[in-house]
């Protein structure tokens, strides 16, 4: 019984301290958002207004909230149908043991590495309309009529700023997949192809399926990235140009910071909390995995 009760308290003082820091840094800031979001909180106001700031949200024809949920929901689109497909197969691909295995698992998780301010300075060169490197290198192949003014054309905006997002988050997917596929017995890999199965045959029925789990938590991460991407696309659009690349969080930090509206600002927040926990809870129960 003394060593169950040592081992409780051992449990108890590790899980003390990161206990504390998660109510302080994350719940006791969610709760504060719900509670600022029944207020018309500004500087110099602060008033009870029930559900008013959610009303607005979907009656102010100005702000297009309903529009930056749904470019939100484009990203995540295109970043599970488009992203994770190519982290998969980047993974499968160095899985088997590659030349320079180390060296392309390097050079494909260093953009996660970098600050999104850097990459979004980066991205904002390269479609820059004068000297950007992407209408130069069209202009340099006779394809002039495809040069645009990438961050400007509210029809391209939106594609334009989910390629700096492809190109920085597909490592970190990658790494993930790279890892779990190198959890899985060789052997296994060994059996199917002694019995005659191609390497396809060996990723779509073997690899792929024990991946599950893996690709479950990149679903999750990708689509809730998406829902919450804010820092790139301040950078490279802050919304604009016509709010036709605004998402959520630009919408949010517009208003909390720009229009000191900090209660509509919250309920944007809590509405963006809403959203990842819904998909993220209807992603788990789509792909169901085996318990270990």
């Amino acid at each position: 019984m003394d060593s169950v009760r040592k081992n409780k308290l051992a449990i108890f003082l590790f899980m003390f301290p990161a206990a504390v820091l998660f109510i302080t840094v994350i719940i006791i800031p969610i709760f504060m958002s719900v509670y600022y979001s029944f207020l018309d909180y500004g500087i110099a106001k602060s008033s009870f207004i029930g559900l008013g700031n959610y009303k607005e949200l979907f009656t102010n024809a100005t702000l297009k909230f309903p529009k930056s949920i749904i470019n939100a929901l484009i990203l995540a689109v295109l970043s599970v149908f488009i992203q994770l497909p190519i982290s998969l197969g980047l993974a499968l691909l160095l899985a088997k043991g590659i030349k320079g295995e180390r060296f392309f698992l390097g050079v494909f998780f260093l953009p996660v590495l970098l600050s999104t301010v850097v990459v979004g300075q980066l991205w904002k060169k390269i479609y820059f309309p004068t000297y950007g490197i992407l209408n130069v290198l069209l202009n340099s192949m006779g394809l002039e009529n495809l040069t645009k003014n990438w961050l400007g054309d509210p029809k391209v905006v939106l594609i334009a700023v989910f390629i700096p997002l492809l190109w920085q988050y597909v490592g970190y997917h990658m790494l993930l997949m790279y890892a779990g596929i190198k959890s899985i017995s060789p052997d296994l890999r060994e059996a199917a192809q002694i019995d005659g199965a191609t390497e396809g045959q060996v990723s779509r029925y073997i690899i792929i399926p024990m991946l599950k789990p893996i690709i479950r938590v990149c679903l999750i991460f990708a689509v809730t990235g998406s829902l919450k991407a804010f820092d790139l696309i301040y950078v490279l659009t802050g919304g604009g140009p016509l709010r036709a690349s605004q998402v959520p969080a630009t919408l949010m930090v517009e208003q909390a910071f720009s229009s000191y509206r900090f209660g509509f600002g919250s309920s944007i927040a809590v509405s963006i909390i809403f959203l990842c926990f819904f998909f993220a809870l209807l992603i788990k129960a789509s792909i169901k995995t085996e318990e270990m």
